[in-house]
């Protein structure tokens, strides 16, 4: 077992396989981009494989493929390939744009949890949002995915005072859908300009609205599963549901299961960890990695890497240390 000091068992495995992306958004990349890491400094699609058996043999039975943007990266069929022999329980989370380009091979490898990131349902909002004009294939793409009877969960990060007052249409829009739409409190990142008192809406703001318009009678709590980060609740005869990860308002760090493993092979043991673990230049130097990953995550903290106050959270000089969200890879 991968299990840390406060004896939390790990076993989700989130793994960037790319920095690039095709959209730009607000609060994932800082808007003058990132300088992108030399080619050699990237795990190979060989690597990724090899590597994350390491962490399967270790207990790990859940992993997502995340970026940047996954679908965009070179070798995918290789990987899933790869991945599909260790028996996991395998998704992705993508922006959408290239879904359809790769549903034949998504089925074919077992890579059937799709979370997609939709964070307006007006074009020109979710255009000016992303930075780029990708509104109809996007949409196209997640009704055809769900069509084909993929599983999909929508990410839907929340702005107070740009996309907060879609709450209710996006709860509307997915009532007669087989989705989760997943409200997700903003958080900070390196270039994101976080600002809580600015930008933040809360479970309670969520609930509220929620509340407000279908009736507080109408709005049921869904048992959430096993170390989930969402909390989960349904209208009242609708098919899809909708939840919000509260990380900032009410973080769920007491049942973390997540390791992520950046695209330069980096372990994370915590979303908003300052510090990382060198994996691949371990595996690349012939070393035994499941050492170097037990003693990473034996080394995790209680709480959001430390900082357990909402003053720290809050701190610039705390959480702008950190990679920015797309170098990270959610």
């Amino acid at each position: 077992m991968i299990i840390d000091q406060h004896q939390r068992i790990h076993s989700y495995l989130r793994v960037s396989l790319i920095e690039r992306c095709n959209l730009r958004c607000t609060y994932c990349m800082p808007e003058e981009g990132i300088p992108l890491l030399p080619k050699s400094h990237i795990m190979r699609n060989e690597e990724i494989v090899a590597i994350a058996k390491e962490y399967v043999d270790l207990g790990v039975t859940k992993i997502r493929l995340t970026g940047g943007e996954p679908l965009m990266r070179r070798g995918l069929d290789n990987i899933l390939e790869g991945l599909q022999d260790l028996n996991v329980d395998l998704g992705i989370t993508t922006n959408a744009i290239l879904l359809d380009q790769h549903w034949d091979l998504l089925e074919r490898t077992g890579c059937t949890k799709i979370n997609v990131s939709l964070d307006s349902l007006i074009p020109e909002k979710m255009n000016a949002l992303s930075r780029r004009n990708k509104f109809d294939i996007i949409m196209a793409n997640i009704l055809g995915t769900i069509k084909r009877g993929f599983q999909v969960k929508i990410n839907v990060v929340l702005l107070k005072g740009t996309n907060d007052d879609e709450i209710v249409d996006f709860i509307e829009w997915g009532k007669d859908l087989p989705i989760t739409v997943r409200f997700i409190e903003f958080m900070p990142f390196s270039g994101n300009k976080w600002d809580w008192n600015e930008n933040g809406i809360s479970l309670k703001d969520v609930l509220q609205k929620a509340e407000s318009h279908f009736g507080a009678d109408n709005i049921e709590r869904v048992k959430d599963a096993p170390n989930d980060v969402s909390k989960n609740y349904r209208v009242k005869g609708a098919k899809g549901k909708f939840a919000v990860i509260s990380t900032v308002s009410n973080p769920f760090c007491d049942t973390c299961n997540r390791i992520r493993l950046t695209a330069d092979g980096k372990m994370k043991n915590c979303l908003f960890s300052n510090s990382e673990t060198d994996i691949l230049s371990a595996f690349r130097a012939g070393e035994d990695i499941k050492k170097v990953i037990t003693d990473g995550i034996w080394r995790k903290k209680a709480v959001r890497a430390g900082m357990d106050e909402f003053e720290d959270f809050s701190d610039p000089s705390q959480n702008q240390e950190n990679r920015s969200m797309i170098r990270i890879g959610g």
